[in-house]
């Protein structure tokens, strides 16, 4: 059943990065600042820009490559990875941004990470190879 689910998935995640990436070059671009972090040594605003561009390129993947998409989705998972120090550091400074104007609020954030990362491995059908990878491991570790 959820199988028949991952091509509309990969493509709400393409959406939602596309519609991600042109919010930090538009209306959200100082909340984005937010989650730099405050040692992060360039300027908020030109790592918003940035990442607002990956952002769309990799939304742009995982729509219109579909004939990569276990590439694409691997990319998509370390992107999520690489940035989730930025909602630490929104978190561990305190700053406010999107609505998260609590600590708590701040926190429960940092779990919706794993939940991208998981969302774009299966989407994109990138974490079945990785499976097989380690139960061919166990098995030769096994013998």
């Amino acid at each position: 059943m959820f199988q028949s689910l991952r091509t509309p998935g990969r493509w709400l995640l393409g959406a939602t990065l596309i519609a991600t990436g042109i919010a930090h070059l538009s209306v959200q671009r100082e909340a984005f600042q937010a989650q730099v972090p405050g040692w992060f040594p360039i300027d908020a605003d030109i790592v918003v820009v940035v990442s607002g561009v990956v952002e769309i390129a990799l939304g742009l993947a995982l729509l219109l490559l579909a004939r990569h998409k276990l590439l694409v989705g691997w990319v998509v998972a370390a992107f999520f990875l690489v940035i989730f120090p930025g909602n630490i550091a929104q978190f561990i400074e305190g700053k406010d941004a999107f609505g998260l104007d609590t600590d708590l609020e701040r926190f429960l954030r940092l779990f919706f990470q794993p939940v991208l990362v998981a969302w774009a491995l299966w989407s994109t059908d990138a974490w079945t190879p990785g499976l097989s990878w380690l139960r061919r491991r166990r098995s030769d570790g096994d013998g």
